[in-house]
């Protein structure tokens, strides 16, 4: 695998990574270079089922969404108030192995929640082409509909992105008063949910 930063740093997987410097040049996928440099101890079954149901899972890490634009994607979510990393570019045998593809290219941008938190990653492909998406699917077709976040004020952060040329799918809700939540179309068909819990 090789990554490359906006900086020109280059991590090779033909090189021994070493865990605190990776973390520390590549935060936003640093932790992939490690485990792929050094995997974990084999687990049996035996020790799978020991474990119980649902516990291989350490936490909710990030979701990724693939954009066309990654430059007028990350503009959007950073308006609504996430913080971008640097962009990324991704490429070489790890991503290849990971993804099923051959000589496939990405450049990535994790965003992030003041504070911390799950994560936002936005990919764009330079290889290969991007096939088309659905831009215009409602929200009862099959697959991940909408990313959710909540939010101060709901009524200018919808007045924000209305201004910007993002519409409401459909109107503000209110549920049992106690949350306010609306239905954004982002960039390029991206459907993105804002919530505001109701004070009493």
């Amino acid at each position: 695998m090789v990554i490359r930063g906006t900086a020109g740093h280059v991590v090779d997987d033909a090189q021994r990574v070493d865990s605190v410097r990776t973390l520390r040049e590549f935060p936003e996928v640093g932790l992939n270079v490690i485990e792929a440099a050094h995997p974990g101890p084999h687990v049996t079954q035996d020790q799978n089922l020991e474990r119980g149901p649902m516990t291989f899972i350490r936490r909710f890490d990030h979701v990724g969404i693939t954009v066309a634009d990654l430059d007028a994607a990350t503009a959007f979510f950073v308006s609504l108030g996430l913080e971008a990393d640097r962009k990324m570019a991704v490429e070489g045998a790890f991503l290849d192995t990971v993804i099923g593809m051959t000589d496939a290219r990405t450049e990535i941008v994790m965003l992030r929640p003041p504070g911390g938190g799950t994560t936002l990653e936005l990919s764009s492909f330079t290889r290969p082409d991007h096939l088309p998406g659905s831009p215009a699917a409602p929200a009862n077709e099959l697959g991940i509909r909408n990313v959710a976040f909540e939010v101060h004020d709901l009524r200018a952060a919808v007045d924000h992105a209305a201004v910007n040329g993002y519409g409401l799918v459909g109107g503000i809700g209110e549920y049992e008063g106690a949350w306010r939540m609306a239905y954004v179309r982002g960039p390029e068909g991206i459907i993105v949910s804002l919530a505001e819990r109701i004070e009493k």
